[in-house]
């Protein structure tokens, strides 16, 4: 009698059917979770800058100026900061923001003078993850803040 070495085709396309399910599972969540980790590159800046346009405006009595305020975009390699909406003659008020760049663009972060936060996720963003005009900064999928 003859032993039998190897394996038969039944047996290798299980096998390749059980790898392609969990490669269908295990991608996506890979991709979101890539994405929620470059979500703190924003939040985290916009947090830092928001405090030294305060210290600014303590020494100085105005936003007008502020160093932080300046373009910034070589911080970080994910998103570009800014004040686009500096409210001219105005020195009292600020908004800073963030725009994604390269893999996460189509997010937009901001923070005012009085600590309000906002989210404009949209396309090119993941379909996932993307909600206009939130009142918070979404860091997971789903618009959840």
């Amino acid at each position: 009698m003859k032993t039998q070495n190897g394996f038969s085709l039944l047996e290798l396309m299980i096998v390749v059917a059980v790898m392609g399910i969990l490669i269908a599972i295990a991608l996506p969540n890979y991709n979101d979770y890539i994405v929620r980790s470059k979500v703190p590159d924003a939040t985290s800046n916009l947090s830092s800058k928001r405090v030294q346009m305060e210290q600014w405006f303590q020494d100085n009595r105005t936003y007008v100026g502020a160093p932080p305020c300046a373009a910034d975009t070589t911080t970080s390699k994910y998103f570009d900061f800014s004040c686009p909406v500096a409210t001219p003659g105005t020195a009292t008020t600020f908004t800073l923001a963030a725009v994604g760049k390269s893999s996460m663009a189509g997010f937009t972060y901001t923070v005012n003078q009085n600590g309000t936060k906002a989210s404009d996720i949209v396309a090119p963003a993941p379909a996932n993850w993307q909600a206009t005009s939130t009142s918070c900064w979404i860091t997971n999928q789903g618009g959840l803040c």
